[in-house]
């Protein structure tokens, strides 16, 4: 029988929108944008099944729930991408990346950054799981079936206490459907955007400016060429006594 110990007292202690079974299950279930049917998920076997919205404050929360219960040896990743947030794409970066100064590497959604996870707890989230990637599978045989499997090759607890990471409450998650509030830390890299948005705005507005004084050049010249070519024209007729 694989080997199990206690989670974090209290797991899980970070809120969020899932149904918690066994602790002591080896497997976790996030269904990213679909609201599938939870209560199966967790009597199939899972010891946690929940959506996952968000690339930053949802990403680290559930990382900072799985850390905490070294029982939790696979992630699944299910059900619909999420639209701009793109947070399956996020979560899968994550666990093959890492992190850069807090951003996601290679994660293409709206704001893949985490400002709550040191550095460790994103290595001890990569080492502890294994991650297993359905994204876009909504069937609930399937996702159960990919439970079993990994129930069935249970390799027991991770090596190591369970890990608490505090995820600050101020922090809000949503507002609503497809609008984040920005954690604490990134108005910093937001206002990077914005400059580098206003420079390469200044740049095409120099390029179309260029632009518009090359055709306005063009059209002077024009008239200057067509106005020689008279004056030329009639010097000429004047002398033949036209």
């Amino acid at each position: 029988m694989a080997n199990k110990v206690e989670p974090a007292p209290g797991w899980p202690k970070i809120k969020g929108e899932y149904m918690v079974g066994d602790p002591k299950s080896c497997v976790v279930v996030a269904t990213l944008g679909s609201h599938l049917d939870e209560k199966k998920l967790i009597e199939a076997g899972a010891g946690m099944a929940g959506i996952c919205k968000t690339e930053n404050i949802g990403i680290e929360k559930m990382v900072a729930n799985i850390i905490a219960n070294p029982n939790i040896r696979f992630l699944i990743l299910c059900g619909a991408e999420v639209t701009g947030h793109l947070t399956g794409d996020a979560i899968v970066n994550l666990y093959k990346n890492g992190v850069k100064n807090n951003r996601i590497v290679g994660a293409k959604g709206a704001i893949p950054y985490v400002q709550n996870l040191p550095e460790k707890a994103i290595e001890r989230f990569r080492k502890q799981v294994e991650l297993i990637e359905m994204i876009g599978v909504e069937d609930l045989s399937a996702i159960t079936a990919k439970i079993k499997e990994c129930i069935s090759k249970d390799p027991g607890a991770f090596p190591e206490p369970p890990m608490i990471v505090e995820i600050k409450e101020e922090a809000k998650e949503e507002i609503a459907e497809g609008e984040v509030f920005p954690v604490p830390g990134e108005i910093a890299n937001i206002e990077s955007w914005v400059r580098d948005i206003e420079l390469k705005v200044k740049e095409v507005a120099l390029l179309n400016k260029f632009s518009a004084g090359l055709y306005a050049g063009r059209f002077q010249g024009f008239w200057i060429g067509l106005t020689l070519a008279m004056l030329v024209l009639g010097i000429m007729m004047w002398r033949a006594g036209i």
